[in-house]
Parts: structure tokens; sequence; C-alpha cells
């Protein structure tokens, strides 16, 4: 497939059809890997879950105690995600802007139209 061919609205079509199908397989990948590991730990006489919460146990040995403790520290409450963008046809759905494009982005944009049409009227506060 010569790919120099294609127009910019064809390659992100593309991409949107490649980056499922990767996902699609790592996937399937992921299952068989999971169903072969279970059946060697049943070729053992045990289960999955005990061969992995063996290992965890070893791994984490319980700490010794110390008598005056410090009160642990509260992380840092992080800010809610603004939603910038909207679905065309559904409102319920946005995206923030950041991160991965959504499909629905990545097929408005290979059509041609501008991102700025999916632009939110008033931001709401993701949670």
């Amino acid at each position: 497939m010569d790919i120099s061919s294609l127009s910019l609205a064809e390659l992100r079509r593309l991409q949107g059809k490649v980056e499922t199908e990767i996902r699609r397989r790592s996937d399937s990948a992921k299952k068989d890997l999971l169903k072969r590991m279970q059946k060697l730990a049943a070729e053992h006489g045990m289960s999955l879950t005990e061969v992995i919460g063996q290992e965890n146990q070893e791994k984490a040995a319980p700490a010794p105690k110390k008598a005056a403790a410090k009160p642990a520290k509260k992380a840092a409450a992080k800010p809610a995600s603004v939603i910038k963008f909207r679905h065309p046809e559904n409102a319920a759905i946005g995206w923030t802007g950041h991160g991965r494009k959504p499909q629905w982005v990545i097929d408005w944009l290979a059509q041609g139209k501008p991102l700025d049409e999916l632009r939110a009227e008033a931001p709401v506060t993701s949670a």
C-alpha cells in the first residue's frame, strides 16, 4: 500500500483503523496469554490467583512498626477536568482536549471539518 498518495482525510481514517486493530490484537493477545497462564497454573495444581497472591506476599513483606509514626500527608487534590469539546450528535459525550483524541474527533477532522465547531459553549467540569 502506497500511503504517500493518500489524502490527509484518508490517512486519518486509516490511522483510526490501525489504532482499532492494534487495540483488538493487543486485547486478544492478553486473553490468550491469560488462558495459557491459567492452564499452566492448573497443571501445577494451583489457580492463577494463588500464584500471583504468593508472589505479592513474598515481595511485600510487612515493615516493622515504629512506636510513634508520623501522620501521613494527604495528596494534593487534582483539579477536575473541563470539557472543551462535545460530540456533534450526543452532547453527553465530551473531551477535555487533553490526551488521546477520541475516535469521534478523529472522524470529524477526517471529514475536513474544523475542531472549533465541536467546542462546548459553556465548559462543564467533569468529575
